[in-house]
């Protein structure tokens, strides 16, 4: 009898198993990010970011990633229209908006430029401020001895960013310079493909400084030293590090990232992913992710996105213009 009763436990134990696993409800089963960067840089860590925190806060059941460099973006831009890849979207930043104003190389398809209404806007995501960072063992304390060595000889300085002249990162250290009374089309710099490659830049000595986002190095404050961000005041997730403004140099900005599908995109797909994009940033998973890279939640869905970027696209226009890039 002890048998037959722990055989009937067993079972109940086996369908209650089954039961709980069966039942386990996914926003998404499958997603898969493409990333038109290298590894290491703001795209990057964006991308598997997100996907980590949907996959452990139990939202999305799997999620694969490709990095796809080119054209600083223009590429997986490029191959996300043509291709119209199902169940897979794209992560992009003020550079698509940037890019498509200057008519970046890369963005230029015959008559055409590609911009953010040639694919469709799911939904804005975080913000991450800009930084200048230097080796830990550089001479320059903060941005003001940069200023110093800079205006003593020009050449003695060298940027470094993860892409192309007129992106975000050469952005980032214009603003900077420009604040700093020099005139930011002679600072030379130089171009890496993405954040990792930038930085190593930055540690060979190749460059001097590096201009990027403050989640691009978060993780290597054990190698470098940031000397300035472009926050209006200091962030509880790394107090340590000074602002530009309080060093004198009104530098604000922060660079936006979200996701964006392909053209024809399903709209029941794009509202669910959207509505997930948002409701993982309730989660303590998705605040891990965050507080690690210093992130600032942005969440912009579908037609709040749409008019976002038609507002940054004047902005964007006019500060481009201010600066002499276009």
């Amino acid at each position: 009898m002890f048998k037959n009763i722990k055989k009937i436990v067993s079972l109940i134990f086996a369908s209650l198993l089954f039961f709980s696993v069966s039942s386990t409800s996914f926003a998404i089963d499958k997603l898969h990010f493409i990333i038109g960067g290298g590894a290491g840089g703001g795209w990057d860590g964006t991308a598997r970011g997100t996907g980590e925190a949907l996959i452990k806060a139990g939202f999305l059941k799997s999620a694969s990633f490709e990095n796809m460099s080119g054209g600083g973006g223009g590429k997986a831009l490029a191959y996300l229209i043509n291709n119209k890849p199902e169940n897979t979207i794209l992560v992009q930043s003020t550079p698509l908006v940037l890019r498509s104003i200057t008519r970046h190389k890369g963005y230029v398809t015959g008559d055409s430029v590609l911009s953010y209404k040639d694919v469709v806007p799911i939904a804005g995501v975080i913000g991450d401020y800009g930084a200048i960072a230097v080796a830990k063992d550089s001479p320059f304390k903060n941005f003001a001895d940069v200023v110093a060595a800079y205006k003593a000889d020009p050449k003695s300085v060298k940027m470094a960013g993860g892409s192309v002249r007129g992106s975000m990162d050469h952005l980032i250290g214009a603003l900077a310079f420009q604040a700093a009374g020099a005139n930011p089309n002679d600072v030379i710099y130089v171009p890496y493909d993405a954040g990792g490659k930038a930085l190593a830049g930055l540690l060979s000595g190749e460059t001097q400084i590096l201009s990027t986002g403050l989640g691009e190095v978060m993780g290597a404050r054990d190698v470098v030293r940031i000397i300035g961000i472009t926050a209006p005041e200091r962030v509880s997730d790394a107090p340590e590090v000074p602002t530009l403004k309080e060093q004198g140099f009104d530098v604000q900005f922060v660079n936006w990232r979200g996701f964006f599908g392909p053209p024809g995109m399903d709209k029941a797909l794009k509202k669910e992913i959207a509505k997930m994009l948002g409701d993982v940033q309730k989660t303590p998973e998705w605040e891990a992710v965050r507080k690690r890279n210093a992130w600032v939640n942005i969440y912009n869905p579908d037609k709040k996105f749409i008019k976002f970027l038609k507002t940054q696209t004047k902005e964007m226009t006019a500060l481009m213009k201010k600066l002499g890039v276009i």
